[in-house]
């Protein structure tokens, strides 16, 4: 073999090596640069799996909050016991946000037709805390046991909205059409406003639901 070809050869080979070297400098590189990029991202995704979590407990804290500050205040104004005041509560707020009516609403109905009162009985068979009239609604409480905390609360709320929807979102009107008079809707009315701030306060961030309760502690001194 002549001196050139071996020096071909040799120069050759000496190139398919450097390249495999630069290669496997590339591969490296590239696998450090992935792994780095995933170790950044991790605490990202990370974060961003915890935020629903936050967001849940904050939800669930806010709702308690709501049910305790309600159900106190059916205790300490109207004189209902603590574990019948918790069951009242948490019908009003199941029942108010599936029929898209305040609470304070519903709550001013109740205790304007049986002051809380679940055994009530009025006229024309009137029953429970809403006063749902049987013969007025059959096919809706056919099967209904009105002396039933929920189930009461459910019925009324629904009639409740079926009359607001009658007279296109006239709260007044409707509560004339549940009630039978303009006076028996200004009393609800007037009624509600007593529980709004309950309500509100219990909706409200702990700083804003703190000014509430100080409003109110001045009003009654």
């Amino acid at each position: 073999m002549s001196r050139i070809v071996r020096a071909l050869l040799i120069y050759f080979g000496v190139l398919a090596c450097a390249h495999a070297q630069d290669a496997e400098s590339i591969g490296a590189s590239a696998s450090g640069a992935s792994a780095a990029l995933a170790a950044s991202e991790a605490p990202s995704i990370s974060l961003a799996a915890s935020v629903p979590a936050v967001s849940e407990t904050v939800a669930s804290e806010t709702a308690a909050a709501q049910d305790r500050r309600i159900s106190s205040l059916l205790v300490a104004k109207f004189g209902v016991a603590r574990a019948k005041a918790e069951e009242i509560t948490d019908a009003v707020i199941a029942s108010a946000s599936k029929y898209s009516l305040p609470p304070a609403l519903v709550l001013a109905v109740i205790s304007i037709e049986s002051r809380f009162r679940e055994k009530a009985h009025g006229k024309h068979g009137a029953t429970g805390l809403m006063q749902v009239v049987p013969a007025a609604h059959r096919n809706l409480v056919r099967h209904i046991d009105l002396t039933k905390v929920t189930a009461n609360i459910e019925a009324g709320s629904h009639i409740l909205h079926g009359y607001i929807q009658s007279a296109q979102g006239d709260v007044a009107a409707a509560l004339k059409s549940y009630g039978g008079s303009s006076a028996y809707a200004r009393m609800v009315s007037s009624r509600e406003r007593v529980f709004e701030p309950t309500v509100a306060a219990s909706e409200a961030t702990p700083a804003q639901a703190a000014a509430v309760d100080g409003a109110e502690a001045a009003k009654r001194r």
